[in-house]
Formats: C-alpha cells, sequence, structure tokens
C-alpha cells in the first residue's frame, strides 16, 4: 500500500521528470497528436504512475479472482483451470447446410456452438410469409419448426455441446425447440447447457428485432427465468447485451453503463413477478464487445464485473456469491471490419481476442476477415477460429490471472470506466428506469451522438481506420465470397409444406388455442409454449398467436 510519504516522493519525482525530462523532449520532438485519446474519447496521459490509482482500497476494488467484487475475474483459476469456450456465431440457409458448418467447426476443436438465425425467424415470421419475402436463410439459418431444430442439431449430442442461440423475441420458442430436440435426442432438459440471448430492452435501443411492446415482452422474459429455474437450471436463460449497444456506436462506458441498467431493469422485473433473486440470478450471463483499443476494453471488463457485484449484493440482497458474478460471452467487433484490404480484419480480431482473454472473458467468438463483404466462407471461419487457438495455446497470456492487473494505466481506466458507467446508470434510474430512458430515447441519443462524433473524427482524418482513410491500395473485386443461393427459399417453404401436412392440424390448433387463452391470463407461458412446438406448430403460427393477444412495438423515432 502506497503511503503518504510515498506519495509524495512519487509525486515529487513525477514533477521533476515531466519538467525537465518530458517536456525537454517533446519541445525537442513535437509529439504525434496534440491529444491522446481512448477510443472512447477520454484523454490519455503521457504516463501513469501510483498517483493516478488509490492503493488503500485494494481489497474493496481490486480484490481477489473468484472472489467479490470479481474485479480480477469469476473464477479463482480462471484460464490455468480451463479455456473459455469457443464458439464461432455460425449459420445460414437451411437446418442442414448449417448442420454441416456445426459439424465442422466442432472436428476443428470448437467447443461450443453459436447459432446464427436469419431475419424472418428473429422476428417470428415463418419463411413462407410476405414479410420474409428475399431475407430466407441470407443472415442466418431460418428455423420454421421443430422439425428444421431437429436437421440442425442432428448428430450433435446436446448433453456434451453448449449451445448459445442469438434469438431475443421469439426466444421462448427456440429455447423450447431446443428442449424439445434434446428430450427426442434421450437427453433430460436438466441436462442441457447453453444460452439464450433473450434481451428485448438493446432491440429497442441498437438493433430492432422486436415483435412485442415491452410490457409483455418483459412478461416473456420472467416466464423463462421462472421456468429454467425451476426445470432447466444449467441454462442461462438471459444474454443481457452491450454487444449491439456498442456497435451502434456507443462509447465504452456507455455500453457498460447501459447493459447494466438493462440488467437492473430485468432483475427488477423478475422480483416484482414474484422470483426471489438467488433463484435466478445465477442464470444471468452477458454479452459484451471487443473493440480495437486493448487497454480500454481489458479496462471495461473488469469495471463492468465490479459494478455488478455491488448492484446485486448492496441494490438486491443477493446472497450467494453465484449471483453477483458477471459471466460474459464476447465478440470481436463486426463494426470495425473493413471491406477495404480484408486481411487487415485478421491483425484487428487478433488485438479484440487479446482484449477479451486479458478482460477475463467467459467465452469468445471471433469474426471472420470477410464478413465485411459476405458471410464467411470455411476459410475465414477457420482461421477465426485458429486466433483463439494460437492466443489460448501460444501467447503465454494464459498462464496467469488478469495479467494486467496493478498496471497504472489499466487500474486508473478501470476506476474511470466505474465512474462514468455508475453516472448513466444513474441517470436512468433518475429516468425510472431503462424502459422509461429508453422510451424518452435517452439511450438512443447518446449513442447517436458518440456515432456521430466518431464518424466525423475518421472523415477528418483525425482517426485513422488503416486502408480505409490512409494506406490505401488500389484492389481488384473480391473472388470467392459464400452465396446465399435463391432456391433455398423455394425449397424451405416446400419443407414447411410437408411439415404441415403430416402433423395433427387439431391438435396444432388446440395447442394455439391454449396458448392464447394463456397469454390473456397471467400464466407462465412456456410450458404452452413447449407443447405446440412439440406438435409442430410454426414460430409464425406461435409468436401471431401472441401477437393477437400482446399486439406490436411500433418503433418512435428519435430525434
Amino acid at each position: 500500500m502506497a503511503s503518504n510519504d510515498l506519495k509524495e516522493k512519487v509525486q515529487s519525482a513525477f514533477n521533476n521528470w515531466n519538467n525537465n525530462t518530458y517536456l525537454k523532449s517533446t519541445a525537442k520532438i513535437p509529439e504525434q497528436k496534440k491529444e491522446f485519446t481512448t477510443q472512447s474519447f477520454n484523454p490519455v496521459n503521457p504516463l501513469y504512475t501510483p498517483l493516478d490509482i488509490d492503493e488503500n482500497n485494494y481489497n474493496e476494488k481490486i480484490g481477489f479472482p473468484g472472489s467479490f467484487p470479481f474485479t480480477r475475474g469469476v473464477q479463482p483459476t480462471m484460464y490455468r483451470g480451463r479455456f473459455w469456450t469457443m464458439r464461432q456465431y455460425a449459420g445460414f440457409g437451411t437446418a442442414k447446410e448449417s448442420n454441416e458448418r456445426y459439424r465442422y467447426l466442432l472436428d476443428q476443436g470448437q467447443s461450443g456452438l453459436s447459432v446464427a438465425f436469419d431475419l424472418p425467424t428473429q422476428i417470428g415470421y415463418d419463411s413462407d410469409d410476405p414479410m420474409s419475402l428475399g431475407e430466407v436463410g441470407k443472415v442466418g439459418v431460418a428455423i420454421d419448426t421443430l422439425a428444421d431444430m431437429e436437421i440442425l442439431f442432428d448428430k450433435i449430442p446436446l448433453d456434451k455441446v453448449s449451445t448459445s442461440m442469438t434469438i431475443n423475441a421469439p426466444a421462448s420458442v427456440l429455447l423450447a425447440m431446443y428442449i424439445a430436440v434434446a428430450e427426442k435426442q434421450g437427453v433430460s432438459r436438466d441436462k442441457i447447457s447453453g444460452t439464450i440471448q433473450n434481451d428485448i430492452l438493446k432491440e429497442y435501443i441498437a438493433r430492432g428485432t422486436y415483435i412485442y411492446p415491452p410490457k409483455p415482452s418483459m412478461r416473456l422474459i420472467t416466464n423463462i427465468f421462472e421456468f429454467c429455474s425451476k426445470e432447466v437450471p444449467k441454462w442461462n436463460t438471459i444474454s443481457i447485451s452491450g454487444y449491439h449497444i456498442r456497435e451502434a456506436g456507443s462509447t465504452a462506458a456507455q455500453e457498460v453503463g447501459f447493459t447494466l441498467a438493462d440488467g437492473i431493469a430485468y432483475v427488477d422485473a423478475a422480483i416484482k413477478a414474484g422470483l426471489d433473486v438467488d433463484a435466478f440470478a445465477g442464470q444471468l450471463s452477458f454479452f459484451f464487445n471487443a473493440h480495437n483499443d486493448l487497454l480500454e476494453e481489458v479496462a471495461k471488463y473488469r469495471a463492468a464485473r465490479r459494478i455488478w457485484a455491488k448492484i446485486m449484493k448492496e441494490r438486491f440482497g443477493a446472497k450467494k456469491e453465484k449471483s453477483m458474478m458477471l459471466r460474459f460471452h464476447t465478440q470481436t467487433a463486426g463494426s470495425t471490419l473493413t471491406a477495404q484490404q480484408v486481411d487487415n480484419n485478421i491483425i484487428r480480431v487478433t488485438i479484440q481476442t487479446l482484449a477479451a482473454v486479458l478482460g477475463g472473458t467467459q467465452s469468445l467468438h471471433t469474426n471472420s476477415r470477410d464478413e465485411a463483404l459476405a458471410l464467411p466462407t470455411e476459410d475465414s471461419v477457420r482461421i477465426a477460429l485458429r486466433t483463439q487457438q494460437v492466443v489460448a495455446h501460444e501467447s503465454g497470456v494464459i498462464n496467469t490471472i488478469d495479467p494486467l492487473a496493478g498496471s497504472y494505466y489499466v487500474e486508473s481506466l478501470t476506476d474511470q470506466i466505474e465512474k462514468e458507467a455508475l453516472e448513466y446508470i444513474s441517470k436512468v434510474d433518475s429516468m425510472g428506469g431503462a424502459p422509461s430512458a429508453i422510451e424518452a430515447g435517452y439511450m438512443q441519443t447518446e449513442i447517436q451522438k458518440s456515432a456521430y462524433r466518431f464518424q466525423q473524427e475518421v472523415e477528418r482524418n483525425e482517426r485513422i481506420v488503416v486502408g480505409v482513410n490512409k494506406f490505401q491500395i488500389k484492389e481488384s473485386e473480391p473472388t470467392g465470397l459464400l452465396k446465399i443461393d435463391e432456391t433455398i427459399q423455394r425449397d424451405q417453404i416446400k419443407f414447411l409444406n410437408e411439415v404441415r401436412s403430416q402433423r395433427n392440424t387439431e391438435e396444432v390448433k388446440a395447442k394455439l388455442v391454449s396458448l392464447k387463452d394463456a397469454a390473456q391470463g397471467d400464466n407462465n407461458l412456456m410450458p404452452f409454449i413447449l407443447d405446440a412446438v412439440k406438435n409442430y406448430a410454426s414460430i409464425g403460427e406461435i409468436c401471431n398467436t401472441m401477437r393477437e393477444v400482446f399486439g406490436e412495438y411500433k418503433e418512435q423515432v428519435i430525434i
């Protein structure tokens, strides 16, 4: 611990260095920029010392891995015990094609699956709905019924593989399908593990794949919390997502602040629904972005863990340590990938991978070099996966826990991001919580301001993006990109019609009527959705049944 006497000695030495060494040097050789800043526009000092951190509160602020406040990680041994789960976000075309990609990735050493669904699936439309025209299988796999889900996970043992599903508004339906597939494989629901994103608030803030208004959406989410706490105990019931907030242009502190404010809203809703915080909080997980500013990103993750631990303990009275742990998945930043000089993206993703690992992520998806142009090819996906494997096995960064702890700069950044994020959370609280702040357009406006500022700096060449506004080269048209065959929609509709012709239509109608009746009351909807799914009701039929009761959300224009 630094004593006052030591602080005075450091201050004196720093003043001497600054006046007699640093300033004299910059007078002879001016620095490259008038101002050095992080990716989030915060000024960066030329040097950090013990004067920039509070070393007297080590136990309270930094502590030890696996112990409150979890600044240094949620597991006592971190990667010395086991690596993070290596996922590759994948899914395109039909279930059969995606199944082939999943099995390829598992053969290449991937340790968990991460499913991308096409846009119609994400907003609860069947492939033959007019709203789906031109979008089937384009940005992910098309899933209409349980039959598609059975093909998607064919020959993949669901008791041995953890699966993450990026699905929000229809998360209850896709989770029900996954449970049904597992049970058809002979795997009981208490044995399956994975995550559904299930974060509707960030859809209103930053992404847009919502269906229902906030109130019924929150009901569905808390229904899942309750159902899984009793029936599917290994499942992470929500991945509260800052990733898309950052992709929309937020700063690091906004990503943390707004994401944790959303998390507070979900915990509040669950408690108001009668759930005990320690019964469901251990199944919450988070999803963060890994951006280019390596040290700021490491500090971001450390700050987020510390803030959440204190929120759960002090605000919600959680007793179990697991309830206070912020466990998170990371994806490298898709918004940083450039269509120009795509091989540069491999380097960007490597930096972002290091940020996630040095920051203590629990699982990681690395983007592929060609994703600014198309869905990734097998070669590109393999390089992205190999990036994680090289970092894990060859870089040495996993040998010790939280290796950047104690860095004057990193600790100072951690404190700074914590302070700014808490200010955002306080502002959201003063507006009545995340749903009210979203309705008022507060979060959206703050993100828009940051995104606009960043773009202005790029256009003024104040912020360099290699290959875009500097170091350009003349390039030929890209070749070898993955193209989605336009016949996929026709084939998917044909298969959907075959499923409809073979199922018990009257039974499906009866299950949908039961679901509608339940939606009009206050029952937990998960058992009713599961019954409908098992009888091969389609995602469109199930979501439309709830649309009739709940209505649809209409986005407000934020100026």
